[in-house]
């Protein structure tokens, strides 16, 4: 069953309302329903269909007989009966005891009853995490399988999100499934993969490198929604931001770690400065600060200034830097942009990836001028992943615009709106572009 966006159910039965549906629930529900099954019974395909099952269930049941007290136990008992049933069914004759050895817990990995007792802090999610980056899959499909199973993002969401065409997204994802499916490797907790990383340095650092990397890429997905209505999806934001804490609680002493939590505080700090009251959105120079988290800036810049003095220095910490130098200035005016072209420097000679290189253009033109800036875009051009991509053009449309070239601006702001398929993105692209023509 192809996974898509789960039916939201109403809420207990009363008057008609016009209040939203809960999606923040069932988003937040779903990996740690699926992270439950798989830990039970094994069998990833078979268990991302019986979620999908419940979900419709509670969509019928919900809006006659109320929302559950639990809805996260009611999902999971709901679930496992699915399960039980459909692997039951498959084969019965000629493969009876397969059936019966599926449908029986790993010993060493059994899962309490999924009942109303369960306690909430048994999460799965994070070890479903942890699953989907085993090293049994390739990178690519790790980081595609747990962008589907964990972060709930569609297809092409995440062929969006990691700049490759949606049709080869889907073959990614078809054969990391597959490839679940026939790896040995049990369901393991993310405290047996702190442990295990000990004993398998190299296989647990990569492991957990593609677990910040899918975090980080959830995040982003939440902050800036590739598509839709809306410019910024809140729950998954707060999603990867929860995952990130519980990661670095396991691993306090890394700094990558350190570095991506302290990166998502200080770029979600700016969430309620980020759209207007009709949701526009707003540019970073127009914002009001005052508007900013600043608990989430002050323990942002706590986290990265505390491991950029102890830790071996890596991209994320120089994220979170170039965010922290953001989030400290008082105003647009006062941002020292001298800082943040340092920090990208040593950035790109670290990750030289065409977002990177696209920041610190950025950083160039703000510190020696929009020509020199545009002279480093005309070679991104060139670069297969970006070329075509509407941050490319607006980040162009920009330059241009402060060059004094209005009318390539204008061009450059029109082909970015073009590009895009946020719809608030989209507006403000175009009302730039309509600026200039005034």
């Amino acid at each position: 069953m192809t996974r898509s966006t789960p039916p939201t159910p109403p809420g207990p039965p009363g008057p008609p309302t016009s209040e939203p549906a809960d999606e923040d629930l069932l988003r937040r529900l779903v990996p740690q329903v699926l992270g439950a099954l798989v830990r039970r019974y094994g069998h990833f395909d078979a268990a991302e269909d019986a979620v999908q099952e419940a979900l419709l269930a509670a969509a019928r049941q919900w809006p006659e007989e109320g929302r559950p007290r639990n809805p996260r136990g009611w999902l999971i008992r709901v679930a496992s009966r699915r399960l039980t049933d459909q692997l039951r069914s498959e084969d019965a004759r000629r493969r009876r005891e397969e059936t019966a050895a599926a449908l029986t817990p790993r010993d060493e990995f059994v899962a309490p009853p999924p009942g109303e007792g369960r306690a909430p802090a048994e999460d799965d999610t994070l070890a479903l995490l942890f699953l989907c980056c085993s090293a049994d899959l390739p990178a690519a499909g790790r980081i595609a399988l747990t962008l589907r199973a964990v972060g709930g993002l569609t297809t092409a969401e995440i062929a969006r999100a990691l700049l490759v065409p949606e049709a080869t997204m889907a073959q990614r994802i078809s054969r990391a499934k597959r490839r679940i499916k026939t790896s040995p490797s049990p369901f393991r907790t993310a405290k047996q993969e702190q442990e295990g990383e000990r004993e398998r340095e190299r296989e647990g650092a990569a492991r957990l490198a593609d677990v910040l990397h899918v975090l980080y890429l959830i995040f982003n997905e939440g902050y800036t929604a590739s598509s839709g209505r809306e410019l910024q999806r809140a729950d998954l934001a707060t999603e990867a931001i929860r995952l990130t804490r519980a990661v670095h609680a396991l691993l306090p002493d890394d700094g990558e770690v350190a570095g991506l939590l302290a990166l998502m505080l200080l770029t979600d700090a700016r969430r309620a400065a980020r759209t207007g009251p009709d949701g526009s959105l707003i540019p970073l120079a127009e914002q009001d600060r005052t508007l900013w988290d600043r608990a989430a800036v002050t323990e942002g810049v706590a986290l990265v200034s505390d491991a950029l003095t102890r830790t071996p220095l890596g991209p994320y910490q120089l994220r979170a830097a170039i965010a922290a130098v953001h989030d400290e200035a008082a105003s647009d005016e006062d941002t020292d942009w001298v800082e943040i072209l340092a920090l990208y420097e040593v950035l790109i000679r670290l990750v030289p990836g065409p977002v990177e290189r696209l920041g610190h253009a950025v950083a160039v033109a703000m510190v020696h001028g929009p020509r020199r800036a545009l002279e480093l875009l005309a070679a991104l051009d060139d670069d297969d992943h970006l070329a075509g991509h509407h941050r490319l053009e607006a980040v162009r449309a920009h330059l241009l615009e402060r060059a004094g070239d209005r009318a390539a601006a204008r061009a450059a702001y029109t082909k970015a709106a073009g590009l895009t398929l946020s719809a608030p993105e989209r507006r403000y692209l175009r009302s730039r572009a309509a600026r200039i023509a005034e």
